[in-house]
This record gives structure tokens, C-alpha cells and sequence, in this order.
């Protein structure tokens, strides 16, 4: 029996089984691309950039509108002005939550702020039931929310300047 010719094309070996350099080469290559590849794509990079600056931006717009809305201000158009805060206060939250900055001093805040605004609202109905806008109540409630708000920002400049868990790019 003779054997027949083989179908494949036939490759220069070397003396050890293996095949020659040009080979070789582009098995190399092609294995340290993968790896390259693998190395650097199995790492968090999709997280946002250490100091957020969306929300940055929001705690300034937030800081500039409670200094600007309440300074100076009498407690009823203060009020007025904590109301809108709201929305700022929502927009960061959010994002703080897509981020995935949350702790316990953030969600003790957002607690303390959401009874500032339950007393203030309480004491609102009051002085204006007694038809007394200096009534001392709703002074010092708009002066807690106002504290609340102050509290607030603190703790997400807090959680959005402090470093992220190990260095950023744990594999995920």
C-alpha cells in the first residue's frame, strides 16, 4: 500500500516537531493580543471618573441656590426657595445612586432633610393658620431645613471626593 497524498499542505518542521519561526511568530502574537486584550478588558473601566463630575456639578448648583435663595431672606420667601431646592436635591440623589455612593451618613441626610421639610410644613399650616409669618416655630423649622440641606451636601461631597474601593479597576 502506498500512501496517498496527504489533502493539507505540508509545513516546514523544525528539528523539535514544531514549526518554523513564521509559525511560531504568529501563534505568539496572536497569543499575546488575546492576552493584552484580556488584561485589559476584564477590568472595571466603565466606572465613572474618580470625583463624578456630574454630581459635582449638582452639588454646586444646589450649594449656589441655597446661598443665593436664602440669604438675607425672610423665613416665608426662604421657604419658598427651600421648595425648589427639592428637585436639586432629587437630581443629586439619583445620580449618587447610579453611582453607587450610598452610606450611612448620605442616607442619615436624606433622613434629617425629609423631617426639616415634614416640620416645616407642619409649622407652614400653623403660622398661617395664626396669620403670624414671624411665628417662631416656622422660623426655626425653615433654619433646620435649611441645616438639613447644609448636612446634605456635606455628606455627598463627602462620598463623592473619598477614593473609590481599592484603586478603581477591580476586576469585575
Amino acid at each position: 500500500m502506498t500512501p496517498s497524498p496527504s489533502p493539507l499542505p505540508s509545513f516546514p518542521r523544525s528539528a523539535a516537531g514544531g514549526r518554523t519561526a513564521s509559525g511560531g511568530t504568529v501563534r505568539a502574537v496572536a497569543s499575546v493580543a488575546v492576552l493584552a486584550a484580556f488584561a485589559t478588558g476584564c477590568r472595571n473601566d466603565t466606572a465613572p471618573p474618580w470625583g463624578y463630575p456630574d454630581l459635582k456639578a449638582t452639588l454646586g448648583s444646589l450649594s449656589r441656590a441655597l446661598d443665593e435663595g436664602c440669604a438675607g431672606a425672610a423665613p416665608e420667601s426662604c421657604a419658598d426657595d427651600l421648595d425648589r431646592l427639592g428637585a436639586l436635591a432629587d437630581r443629586a440623589f439619583d445620580q449618587a445612586l447610579e453611582h453607587r455612593l450610598l452610606d450611612a451618613g448620605y442616607v442619615d441626610a436624606v433622613t434629617d432633610l425629609a423631617r426639616a421639610r415634614e416640620l416645616r410644613a407642619a409649622t407652614a399650616a400653623d403660622a398661617g393658620a395664626r396669620r403670624d409669618p414671624r411665628y417662631a416655630p416656622f422660623r426655626r423649622a425653615v433654619a433646620a431645613e435649611m441645616l438639613a440641606y447644609r448636612r446634605l451636601l456635606a455628606a455627598l461631597e463627602r462620598v463623592r471626593t473619598a477614593p473609590p474601593p481599592g484603586d478603581g479597576t477591580d476586576p469585575v
